[in-house]
């Protein structure tokens, strides 16, 4: 990971908060999970649609999420995994960059299973918006962050 720094859309992203990488794709702790586990593996290059990415990124970004997310289920103890994409705005997307998000899930985390998909819908309007409605997810820390990313670093050695 000798990149100065990744990009996330209009952000900039610290190498510390990243803990996977390719020559292609990345992954990298998320500012307000949803759940404890819950990463974004992303596209090194800035491509806002999936259907731009190349045929070597699609594999490798899928490959990127398939490694991160067995490490994290069992990290976690959890015993499936939710992959979800949000392609383009109508689709919820609010960070132009394509992005997986991985979520460790256990039984009973939602009341109804596919609750998740309205939580990751407002959380990335959230993002895009600096808003903060939702009280119970708080944006964390650059140590909090960096200290969650060395933990997942190590499930790579």
């Amino acid at each position: 990971m000798a990149a100065e720094h990744y990009t996330f859309g209009p952000y900039k992203i610290h190498p510390s908060e990243v803990f996977y990488a390719t020559d292609l794709s990345y992954a990298m702790v998320n500012l307000r999970p949803l759940l404890p586990g819950n990463v974004l593996v992303c596209s090194r290059r800035e491509v806002k649609r999936f259907v731009d990415l190349t045929a070597d990124e699609t594999s490798d970004l899928w490959h990127t999420a398939k490694q991160v997310g067995s490490k994290l289920e069992l990290h976690h103890k959890a015993s499936s995994l939710t992959f979800a994409i949000q392609d383009g705005p109508q689709a919820g997307q609010t960070v132009p960059h394509v992005h997986i998000h991985i979520i460790p899930r256990k039984t009973g985390d939602f009341e109804k299973n596919d609750e998740i998909y309205d939580a990751i819908d407002v959380k990335e309007k959230q993002l895009k918006e600096k808003l903060d409605l939702d009280i119970e997810r708080k944006d964390r820390s650059f140590q909090e962050m960096a200290g969650e990313a060395d933990e997942y670093r190590a499930l790579f050695l």
